[in-house]
């Protein structure tokens, strides 16, 4: 990944990474046969508008769409609203956020509240809870996270920011000086005065390989070296951090240590808390919460990773399901379906969908 601001609009990185409350439902949304916009809540379907929308997109405490005439909406706490009439132009769901662009005026729905956040941006990058952007009016990066906005960097003489990654509740970057930064709980920890070589975020997390070359892992507030050499792999989730070490070695750290698998340096896919890899003998495994579970005797092409599920097509052709270490056998023969937080779409036939979450079809 080029991690590198570019001079065009900033890369959004939906990743899910903050803590939702626990009240907080995942949703789901299709547009139905008849041809209007369906949202799935709580088991609940809600008829969100009758025409189909433009475009919308999924998050987990709200939905946000451009409905057929263009006006700007979101569907939240069982209801929708009308933001605008056709100003937005981009717009980004995450766990708890909707961020949306009119023209160039950034603004934030948090919890049910609007704020903007600056009316000149062409920088950005959004996780589940935290913005992290440059106001081009005072030309300063600033953060924006549980209702406030935090100063980052401010230095004029050039662009003050070389390099920025952000997840669900942590946002890092490598600044003018090439200081290494995090930002986590509100504040903004100076965590290298060095260049680092490589880094990647996730939720409480942050993997690197610092100026000397070793491995380290920021986590909860602590740092942690995981390995004297950089490894040649790495990716990093909620609360964990895959990587294949120099020598080999396949590893996972979890729960503020590291946990060798094996020594073979596999196929992996990390998606939150899931870790999906390859073993040796060419079986489907995945290492989830500490624990290591075998899911098929082959490794899928396709397979989709959110939150604590995976969903692949397996062999049969049926969809088949891992969620918080069950696995299910949940249809045949679909083609069409989309995992969504721990939500998994599906349709049964042509235009008519169905909703597997928590072991049940809806």
């Amino acid at each position: 990944m080029d991690m590198k601001i570019s001079r065009a609009l900033f890369s959004s990185l939906l990743f899910s990474l903050f803590a939702v409350p626990a009240s907080a439902q995942p949703l789901s949304a299709f547009v139905n046969i008849q041809r209007q916009f369906q949202v799935w809540d709580r088991g609940i379907l809600r008829n969100a508008d009758y025409l189909p929308p433009v475009e919308y997109k999924i998050g987990r405490t709200a939905i946000p769409f451009l409905d057929n005439s263009r006006a700007f909406k979101i569907y939240y706490g069982g209801g929708v609203q009308k933001i605008n009439d056709g100003f937005t132009s981009q717009f980004f769901a995450t766990d708890n956020l909707v961020a949306y662009l009119n023209n160039k005026s950034l603004n934030v729905f948090d919890r049910g509240t609007i704020k903007n956040l600056t009316t000149l941006t062409d920088r950005y990058l959004i996780g589940d809870s935290v913005v992290f952007f440059k106001d081009g009016i005072r030309d300063e990066y600033k953060i924006y996270y549980d209702g406030k906005v935090f100063p980052a960097e401010n230095f004029l003489a050039q662009d003050a920011v070389n390099s920025a990654q952000v997840s669900d509740n942590v946002a890092a970057y490598v600044n003018f000086a090439n200081q290494f930064r995090i930002f986590y709980g509100g504040a903004l920890l100076k965590q290298e005065d060095y260049a680092v070589q490589s880094f990647g975020v996730g939720r409480n997390t942050v993997a690197y390989v610092d100026a000397n070359r070793r491995f380290r892992a920021f986590h909860s507030g602590n740092t942690f070296t995981l390995d004297e050499y950089a490894p040649k792999s790495y990716t990093t989730g909620d609360d964990l951090v895959a990587f294949v070490t120099n020598d080999g070695y396949f590893k996972v750290f979890y729960d503020d240590s590291v946990r060798t698998i094996g020594f073979f340096q596999p196929e992996y896919q990390v998606g939150d808390h899931v870790v999906a890899y390859q073993d040796p003998g060419g079986y489907l495994k995945v290492f989830y919460k500490g624990e290591i579970y075998t899911l098929d005797t082959y490794f899928p092409e396709k397979m989709s990773i959110s939150y604590n599920s995976l969903v692949y097509v397996d062999r049969t052709r049926a969809l088949r399901m891992f969620y918080d270490g069950e696995i299910y056998d949940v249809g045949s023969g679909s083609d069409e379906w989309q995992l969504q937080y721990d939500v998994l779409r599906y349709a049964a036939v042509p235009g008519v969908y169905r909703v597997f979450w928590k072991g049940q079809d809806y």
